[in-house]
């Protein structure tokens, strides 16, 4: 069987021709094996390098060696503009980038003197070395000779000829003793010095923090909120990304800090202006708010921007970490039980700048628009403001709350109108009530030139209702809508064209504003323009204008839900900073139960206020019913003053009423205006006693 064998090798030491021994065949476990190993070594040098521990080696490493390498630069730098003349060229350009041009001849004029000093550096340079061997010669032979002269005195006092070479022998050992103590210190010297020299050099990049963000440890990397800095600004405007500021900053002398004025306390943060080089726009500043925002370890709602007067300046206003998060406190109507109010001289005190100082509001002959997102406080900022005109009692409110769930109730005996639902049959209420305000305001202007008026305040809320209602008159004529033949649209038109001449001023709160549910015209009628949180850019220029957002007004950058009550308000009617075109105010929050205390201040300054809850028709109405409808409890009124109430119960029918009529509604009743200490007044008892003998029920009904 040997026989048969095929040799496959031949054994060097043995002539005999063998098979090897056969390889024991590979098993599957064999072969997963190495596989098994693989896997753990990878998932353990994975553990290894994603741990904790080795990212803070890292980091450490990262942080010391950028340290070394940041120290070297600035090393480098600070040697070289002192060899040179690049800081002077530097400080020039930096200069005519920031246009002052007088800067930039008197560092021309320092380069001049610098170069001329240092060509007569290098003049001397050459003359040097015949200068140094002159002066070495001069110097040997004069040290050779004072040593010897010594020595001879030495000689003459010891009496000694010996001494004449000791001087000259004493210094050649001092000599050999020098290099002697060179030879020992110069081998450790030449081993720590580089080592010296390294840490020097660490040190400058420690102390300018050279190291990256992500290199510092996690008490420094995560510490947002920190103090804002002249080089925090200058590092985080160079990093926004704007090609033309960062090269101008590398550029000035002093790394840009000549663009900043002085940064200010102001309110919950800070304030500085920043004057930008030649070739960056604020716009493009502007359009970079979040990233600079977090450039300066804040959020995006942190930091406002905004235009000064100063051409192409932009002033920062960067809050402390968290501060717009906090409450501000109530409001002084709250805190104040005796405040009144006086719509002419006085401002309403609505809420709180970003630098913390009081934003009070200007009411007296402005046409008001509020507008914003839903339930982000518009109602509690416009019914406050209602609130403090409800304490000026010369103030008449009428108000149709086209919502109707009971915001507006504690008015209800305030207000001679009050108007609560969202139908189209509450719509056209409002309307009939805006109308009415439109013959009010008619009536006014035909009276003599000079006439004093109390002002009359009408308020809608919601009002993008009324625009989107679909309900058409008997007249065929639309009650919403924004063409001429629209009613609601026409009497807002009517009242902003002319009413503020009269003191008849309309106020209204829409949401989510568009074309359609807020016209053009209706927009830019109003005086006074406030906008809570939006949604797109497009729609805070709807509810601001186009002044006010190129101005830096964002209320669609503030934060739906967080923000409420933040408005971004633009009006002559509050103080705005010089320069800008709007301002941003935190309102106090007044909640329902507040308001209905303070409306029951107000109504006790006030006396006989029947509100209507609906508009009469102009075509039914009793005048002896109304009239005494309008005298309320009251014993007596003036006939003034019932001409006054009866006009707002029913404007339509008594808007244009005289004291003539009134004397000819009551002659021969019994009930007739008479004198009471000098005035013509009305008594309720008398036409009580009227309208009670009166053979009509309803007419007697009505007078119980």
């Amino acid at each position: 069987m040997t026989d048969n064998v095929v040799p496959l090798f031949k054994d060097p030491l043995n002539t005999a021709d063998t098979i090897p021994a056969a390889a024991p065949a590979p098993t599957a476990h064999d072969a997963v094996r190495p596989v098994r190993v693989w896997r753990r070594t990878g998932r353990g040098l994975r553990a290894a390098v994603t741990s904790e521990q080795t990212r803070a080696a890292a980091r450490l490493v990262a942080r010391h060696g950028m340290y070394v390498i940041g120290g070297t630069r600035i090393t480098a730098k600070r040697t070289w503009d002192g060899r040179t003349a690049s800081r002077y060229e530097r400080m020039i350009r930096a200069a005519e980038a920031g246009g002052n041009f007088e800067e930039a001849k008197e560092w021309e004029d320092r380069l001049t003197r610098f170069r001329a000093a240092r060509h007569h550096r290098r003049m001397d340079l050459l003359k040097a070395p015949q200068d140094a061997v002159k002066s070495a010669a001069y110097g040997t032979g004069l040290t050779a000779g004072g040593l010897l002269l010594l020595g001879i005195v030495l000689a003459i006092a010891n009496k000694d000829a010996s001494w004449i070479l000791a001087p000259i022998a004493a210094v050649i050992d001092a000599v050999g003793a020098i290099v002697y103590v060179a030879t020992v210190v110069w081998g450790p010297a030449v081993t720590v010095g580089p080592w010296l020299a390294l840490l020097a050099l660490w040190g400058v990049g420690r102390q300018k923090q050279t190291a990256p963000q992500w290199a510092l440890p996690a008490q420094q990397r995560d510490d947002v909120g920190a103090p804002i800095t002249p080089s925090i600004v200058v590092t985080a405007l160079r990093d926004l990304g704007i090609a033309p500021l960062r090269n101008a900053i590398k550029e000035m002398g002093d790394v840009g800090a000549a663009m900043l004025g002085p940064i200010r306390i102001a309110g919950c943060g800070v304030e500085v202006d920043v004057t930008l080089p030649s070739g960056v726009s604020t716009a493009e500043v502007q359009g970079r708010r979040r990233k600079l925002a977090e450039n300066l370890a804040r959020h995006e709602h942190e930091v406002f921007i905004t235009l000064p007067a100063a051409a192409r300046t932009v002033r920062l206003w960067i809050a402390d970490s968290g501060a717009l998060d906090e409450p501000i406190g109530p409001s002084p109507l709250v805190t104040d039980e005796t405040m009144t109010a006086n719509y002419r001289t006085g401002k309403a005190p609505w809420g709180q700048d970003l630098r913390g100082d009081a934003a009070t509001l200007s009411l007296y002959q402005r046409h008001l628009l509020i507008t914003g997102l839903s339930n982000q406080g518009k109602t509690a900022a416009l019914r406050a403001l209602a609130l403090w005109l409800a304490l000026d009692k010369t103030v008449e409110l009428r108000i149709a709350d086209l919502k109707g769930v009971g915001d507006w109730g504690m008015f209800d005996g305030l207000a001679t109108t009050l108007i609560q639902g969202p139908t189209d049959e509450h719509v056209i209420q409002a309307t009939e009530m805006v109308e009415g305000m439109v013959a009010e305001m008619e009536r006014r202007i035909q009276m003599p030139p000079g006439t004093v008026f109390d002002p009359l305040v009408g308020i809608v809320d919601e009002a993008q209702v009324a625009f989107m209602c679909p309900a058409v008159g008997d007249d065929k004529r639309p009650y919403g809508g924004s063409k001429a033949t629209s009613r609601y649209f026409m009497a807002v038109r009517k009242i902003h064209n002319q009413g503020r001449a009269v003191d008849v001023i309309l106020e209204e709160g829409t949401q989510d504003p568009t074309d359609q549910n807020l016209p053009k015209l209706v927009r830019e009628g109003a005086h006074t323009r406030i906008s809570l949180a939006l949604g797109t850019e497009s729609q805070a220029r709807m509810a601001l204008g186009d002044k006010a957002v190129d101005g830096g007004a964002a209320p669609h950058l503030l934060r739906q839900g967080l923000d409420k009550g933040t408005v971004v308000v633009a009006s002559d009617g509050i103080k705005i900073p010089a320069g800008q075109a709007s301002i941003t105010v935190r309102t106090h929050y007044i909640d329902t139960d507040t308001a209905g205390v303070i409306a029951d201040r107000a109504k006790a300054l006030r006396s006989g206020i029947v509100t209507a809850h609906t508009v009469p028709d102009a075509a039914e109405h009793e005048p002896l019913a109304d009239i005494l409808t309008v005298l309320g409890t009251e014993t007596r009124v003036l006939t003034q003053e019932v001409l006054k109430r009866l006009a707002a119960l029913n404007d339509k029918a008594y808007g244009r009423w005289s004291f003539i009529d009134l004397k000819r509604v009551l002659d021969g009743t019994g009930a007739e205006p008479y004198k009471s200490d000098g005035r013509m007044v009305i008594g309720r008892d008398r036409l009580a006693r009227v309208l009670a003998n009166r053979p009509d029920e309803g007419s007697a009904s009505a007078a119980e």
